[in-house]
C-alpha cells in the first residue's frame, strides 16, 4: 500500500462555543500567526509526493468561504468538493459526507481523512508510513491524560496497536486515549461506507464506523506524543495560538501600539490599535481598538472598540463597542 493516496480535509463550519468569533468565519480559517488552522494541513499535504489530490469537503453553506480562501492561497492540489446539502437539518454527518464524496468523485485510491479543525505536530508522512506497515485501516490517537477530558471525545480501546473498542463521548471512559479525527483507509475499504450506512448505523461520528470496521478487518491506532489541539473553544484556540507562537508574540506591521504592554502569546493583527493597553495571551483581530484596557486570555474580533474596560477570558464579537456610546 504505497501507491497514490487521496486526501480529504473535512471543512466544517462554526464552533458554538466560539460563536461571537466564528459567526463570520469557519473555525478552520482562524489565524495562527501568519497562517490559519486549515492552512497548516494544506501546506503539509502539498509537500507529500504520494498525495495526488486533496478534496476539501464542506456543505453549500460554507463553500463560498473555503472557495475564496483557496483562490487566494498558494496551493495547487486542494480543490473544493461540496456536499449536496445546505440547511443545518440536512447535514449528512461526517461518515455520510465521506460516502457521498467517495461516490461523487469516484475515489478508489487509499484515502487519508483529516478533520480541518485539528492542530497536531506529528508528521503526516510518518502516519502514512505507519498505515503502510499495518496494511489496514489506521486511526491517529492521542492520550489526553485525563478521563474527565476524554468524555468530550471518541475513546479507543486497544489490544497492542489494534483497535478493539470505541466509546463516543462516554460518561465513564475506559481510558484517556482518544481519536483525533485523522484516518487512513485502504482503497478496498471504501466500498464499506455504503453498507455501513445502509444498515442504519450512525452517519456522523467516524469512530462508530471504525468500531464497525474493526469487527470486519484489523484496524490499528497510531499513537503520538507532543501537541494536539481540537479548535472549538476560546481556551483551545488560545492554547493553539500559544503553541504556534512558542511563547513569543506576533504584532502586524500595520498595527499601532502606543504606551502599551504586549505580553507573551499575543497575536495583534493588521490595523489594530492599542493605546495604554496591557494584553497577555490574547488574539486581537484587524481594526480592533483597545484603549486604557487590560486584556487577559481573550479574543477581540475585528472592528471591536473597547475603552476603559478590563477583559478576562472574554469573547468579544466583531464591531462590538464597550462602552456602547453610539
Amino acid at each position: 500500500m504505497t501507491g497514490p493516496t487521496t486526501a480529504v480535509v473535512l471543512a466544517g463550519g462554526y464552533a458554538t462555543r466560539l460563536w461571537p468569533i466564528t459567526r463570520h468565519r469557519p473555525k478552520m480559517l482562524l489565524p495562527l500567526g501568519e497562517t490559519t488552522v486549515i492552512d497548516r494541513i494544506y501546506a503539509e499535504l502539498e509537500t507529500l509526493d504520494r498525495i495526488d489530490e486533496i478534496y476539501v469537503s464542506t456543505n453549500e453553506r460554507f463553500a463560498p468561504d473555503f472557495e475564496a480562501h483557496l483562490e487566494d492561497g498558494p496551493y495547487d492540489k486542494p480543490r473544493l468538493s461540496v456536499e449536496e446539502t445546505e440547511r443545518e437539518d440536512e447535514k449528512l454527518g461526517v461518515v455520510g459526507a465521506l460516502a457521498q464524496l467517495i461516490d461523487r468523485e469516484g475515489l478508489d485510491d487509499d484515502l487519508l481523512v483529516i478533520a480541518g479543525d485539528n492542530l497536531f505536530d506529528f508528521a503526516l508522512e510518518e502516519f502514512l508510513e505507519y498505515f503502510d506497515r499495518c496494511e489496514g485501516p489506521a486511526i491517529a490517537a492521542y492520550d489526553v491524560c485525563s478521563r474527565e477530558r476524554a468524555t468530550s471525545y471518541g475513546v479507543l480501546e486497544l489490544d497492542g496497536e489494534r483497535v478493539v473498542g470505541f466509546q463516543a463521548k462516554p460518561d465513564e471512559p475506559e481510558s484517556s486515549l482518544v481519536s483525533i479525527g485523522c484516518y487512513a483507509f485502504p482503497g478496498e475499504t471504501l466500498s464499506l461506507f455504503d453498507p455501513y450506512l445502509e444498515a442504519g448505523n450512525d452517519p456522523d461520528e467516524p469512530g462508530w464506523f471504525v468500531q464497525w470496521l474493526q469487527d470486519r478487518e484489523p484496524t490499528y491506532a497510531y499513537t503520538f506524543d507532543g501537541a494536539w489541539y481540537d479548535i472549538g473553544t476560546r481556551g483551545s484556540y488560545l492554547d493553539a495560538v500559544s503553541w504556534h507562537l512558542d511563547g513569543d508574540s506576533h504584532v502586524a506591521e500595520s498595527a499601532t501600539v502606543r504606551e502599551s504592554s504586549v505580553g507573551d502569546d499575543v497575536h495583534v493583527m493588521a490595523d489594530a490599535t492599542l493605546v495604554d493597553a496591557d494584553v497577555e495571551r490574547s488574539v486581537i483581530f484587524p481594526e480592533a481598538y483597545l484603549g486604557s484596557t487590560t486584556v487577559r486570555g481573550s479574543i477581540v474580533d475585528e472592528g471591536a472598540r473597547i475603552s476603559g474596560f478590563d477583559l478576562e477570558r472574554a469573547l468579544i464579537g466583531a464591531h462590538t463597542r464597550i462602552p456602547d456610546d453610539r
